[in-house]
């Protein structure tokens, strides 16, 4: 019976005690959430995040640039939080990029009244596509010939010097400026996003680009190789009038969800400032050739082949063959050529960018294209050069006239034949020789007669043609362009006042 009078008054006091403990743990919960209890940094320093936190360039967060890069174009709406924003361009149209300069007052004294060198690349975003760009841009080539990824609208552009592109840098472009003057380039992508992603069923997703610019100053020998500012920005390329479109289609999708959804995505910024990035990697090979645009004293800055990526190394170019080595250079291919003599007639004849496209061909290969294959190739301008010097194909001359030189039997034989006919006969066996002339100028005419009868040309002191009733007019440049071609003419030659001078006659 003790223990039946004891059970309620226990069951109370473990109720009582299990109360005030479920109290006390409720009042814990409500202090420890409450707006002093935590701090971002001790979030931070939870070990998932350590991972994340070691990318993240806390130094340079406050650190300003030499130089900043803005694209005046807009970014897209439809970008989360903490995401890379993204801007949408119009395949071919023309974009500004200001180049500003970022230093403070006595920052970088070296640069004051010196050039800097830039370098425009649109690479692939996509890491798995940076993996294949060589093989990628090349098939964009093959499927775009004579057609460039990246140009510089030079009649918009401000401040720039000595812009060039490459021929086989597809998707580089570079220039010289001045940070102390205001300078803006207008570029033109023409490539789209969609040509490099994998046709399925239609309506695939074009892939991002990469716009990056990379900022060198001399050394103490003059060559750009100082890295000095590198900054890039994610970009997708749209037919002409898409980007607008996407635009639009962006902002009406934000404009239906709710403010919880808004606040999830970044506003869309009327500029696109491109962000620090690393340098575009070193590459060992340097081009001996100039290119286009640039003079001799700024060729000496290391770039490689511009159609790679920082995972790609390009392929060595083809090597030049030596001819001191046994070789003989050989003037026009034939069937029988090598591939490595067919790689020296490509490198003679001014086709060195494409030596490596005909590695393995050997003459009779290389013979066997087609003029749409080698188009197709190398482009429409250098494709047509090419099937050219293949077939050996000479350059028609402007302007062919025959000449023959007036003897002493030619004129016995005019004589006889009119003292036997009573006029002068045409039975009289002449040979002629073919004048070729480029420029149809006095001088070339000069230089062609006094070359053909192995004479000096300054032996020949004035050309006449015969004109009606035997009057000699003096020849001109505007005649000789008057000539008929393959016209035919008897030379004729009289003493000039002077030794061994001589004036020409066409009859």
């Amino acid at each position: 019976m003790a223990w039946a009078l004891k059970l309620p008054l226990a069951d109370e006091v473990i109720e009582s005690g299990l109360v005030q403990d479920f109290d006390a743990s409720l009042s814990g919960i409500g202090q420890e959430l409450g707006a002093g209890a935590y701090s971002m940094s001790d979030v931070l320093a939870l070990p998932i995040f350590k991972q994340e936190e070691s990318s993240l360039p806390s130094e340079n967060e406050n650190k300003i640039l030499p130089f900043q890069y803005v694209l005046c174009t807009a970014t897209s709406p439809a970008v989360k939080l903490h995401e890379e924003t993204l801007t949408y361009l119009n395949q071919g149209q023309s974009y500004e990029i200001r180049m500003l300069d970022n230093r403070k007052m006595g920052e970088l004294p070296e640069l004051n009244g010196k050039l800097v060198k830039s370098i425009f690349r649109v690479v692939f975003h996509d890491r798995r596509l940076q993996y294949t760009e060589h093989q990628q841009l090349e098939g964009w080539r093959w499927n775009r010939p004579g057609d460039r990824i990246l140009d510089i609208d030079i009649p918009m552009s401000v401040g720039i010097i000595d812009p060039r592109a490459n021929p086989t840098q597809l998707n580089t472009v570079e220039f010289l400026w001045d940070p102390a003057k205001r300078t803006s380039v207008f570029i033109q992508v023409h490539c789209i996003s969609t040509e490099f992603t994998m046709r399925k069923h239609g309506g695939e997703k074009g892939v991002p680009f990469r716009v990056q610019i990379d900022t060198f100053k001399e050394n103490e020998n003059g060559e750009y190789t100082e890295h000095l500012h590198s900054a890039s920005c994610q970009i997708k390329v749209f037919k002409p009038k898409g980007a607008d479109r996407k635009q639009k289609t962006d902002r009406e999708k934000m404009e239906k969800r709710t403010p919880q959804e808004k606040e999830k995505y970044q506003p869309s910024y009327e500029t696109t400032i491109l962000t620090e990035c690393s340098p575009w990697p070193e590459i060992t090979y340097v081009s001996n050739a100039p290119s286009p645009g640039f003079n001799s004293s700024h060729n000496s800055f290391p770039i490689g082949e511009g159609n790679g990526s920082p995972n790609h190394q390009p392929e060595p170019p083809a090597p030049i063959v030596d001819v001191s080595a046994g070789l003989t250079p050989i003037q026009n291919l034939l069937p029988t050529s090598t591939p490595q003599e067919a790689q020296q007639w490509l490198h003679r004849n001014r086709f060195a960018a494409f030596s490596r496209l005909f590695t393995n061909f050997s003459g009779a290969d290389l013979l066997k294209l087609t003029r749409d294959d080698v188009i197709q190739i190398c482009g429409p301008a250098d494709g047509i050069r090419l099937f050219n010097a293949l077939k050996g194909r000479m350059v028609r001359p402007r302007l062919t006239i025959y000449v023959c030189q007036e003897s002493q039997q030619l004129r016995e034989q005019q004589q006889q034949h009119k003292h036997e006919n009573g006029e002068a006969g045409n039975s009289a066996f002449y040979v002629y020789h073919a004048i070729y002339l480029e420029e149809m100028t006095a001088i070339e005419l000069t230089e062609k007669i006094a070359q053909l009868f192995s004479i000096s040309p300054h032996q020949i002191n004035q050309i006449y043609k015969q004109g009606p009733t035997g009057i000699h007019v003096l020849i001109s440049d505007e005649m000789i362009q008057n000539f008929q071609d393959e016209s035919c003419f008897i030379l004729d030659t009289m003493k000039a006042e002077t030794n061994d001078s001589y004036h020409i006659i066409l009859k």
